[in-house]
Order: C-alpha cells, then sequence, then structure tokens
C-alpha cells in the first residue's frame, strides 16, 4: 500500500481502534503547525521521538509536544547502550510514514511513553503524512502500540 494515510487508517480499521483520523490542508510538521490546523492547544499533542540502539532495532519514545525526550533515559530505561536519533531516510524505511507524520503505533517498534501523556485523556499524534493527524485516548494508543510507561523526558 503506498500511501501511508491510508495504511494507518485500515490498521486503525483491522486492530478495531478508536481513533480519529484528520488530514488538512496544511502542514502538521511541527507541534505548532499542528496545533494551527487542528485548531487545538500544543499541549493537546505528543511528539514521536524515533532512535535506533546499537543493533539497528526502532525504539519510539513518545513524550508531549512541549517535551524532549532524553536518550540517556532511554538508555537507563532499557538498559542498553545511549540510542541515536533516526535520521529521517531511517523513519520512513524502519516506520513507512515521514518524518513529521510518523503515528504513534501501526509498525514495528519498542515504544515507550512518558507518563505525562498518560496523564492527558485524549492526544493527536502523527496522521501517516505531513499534513495528516489522529485524535485518540491514551489508553487506545497505548493499547495499540503495547508502550511502556516509563519517564524518557528531558
Amino acid at each position: 500500500m503506498n500511501n501511508p494515510e491510508e495504511k494507518l487508517k485500515k490498521f486503525l480499521q483491522t486492530k478495531n481502534i478508536q481513533g480519529q483520523h484528520l488530514s488538512f490542508n496544511q502542514s502538521c510538521h511541527s507541534v505548532e503547525e499542528a496545533a494551527r490546523a487542528a485548531n487545538a492547544s500544543p499541549k493537546d499533542f505528543v511528539k514521536n521521538i524515533c532512535m535506533i540502539d546499537n543493533n539497528g532495532n526502532l525504539i519510539v519514545a513518545i513524550v508531549k509536544g512541549e517535551d524532549r525526550a532524553s536518550t540517556s533515559r532511554v538508555e537507563k530505561a532499557l538498559n542498553i547502550e545511549r540510542p541515536r536519533t533516526a535520521m529521517p531516510e531511517e523513519i520512513l524505511e524502519k516506520t513507512g510514514y515521514p518524518c513529521g507524520g510518523t503515528p504513534s503505533f501501526g509498525y514495528q517498534a519498542k515504544f515507550l511513553i512518558d507518563p505525562r501523556v498518560m496523564e492527558m485523556d485524549t492526544v493527536y499524534t502523527g496522521g501517516g503524512s505531513q499534513n495528516s493527524l489522529i485524535k485518540i485516548s491514551t489508553k487506545k494508543l497505548q493499547e495499540a502500540n503495547d508502550g511502556e510507561v516509563v519517564r524518557i523526558r528531558k
């Protein structure tokens, strides 16, 4: 399936995950752009920070939009050598989604969710392209990615 948005919608449908897919005519690449597009507060968004461990495995650190992910906290949480931030081409290769549109689920990775994310009821995450978002409850997000809740923000 070539269209990443359609691939993500199919994943939601197949796995029976309640999430609302939203498409826009403007970029949702940054939290600020996404908030403007969705007419929402930047506090309602999560970021998916893709990292690569020394074995080439993908780790996705999910933090609130205003937070930053810490590679040293990910290192400690997983008891591994410090991972590095993935390059945009690696993100596309490993997830099937472009940087700036990467969802919080729907591909093979180790997902880590910061506890501040789980304090929220509903969040917006990447919707499969730089012009789309998914609005989803944090409970459903965690179910969709089987994420481990651990402090990973700086």
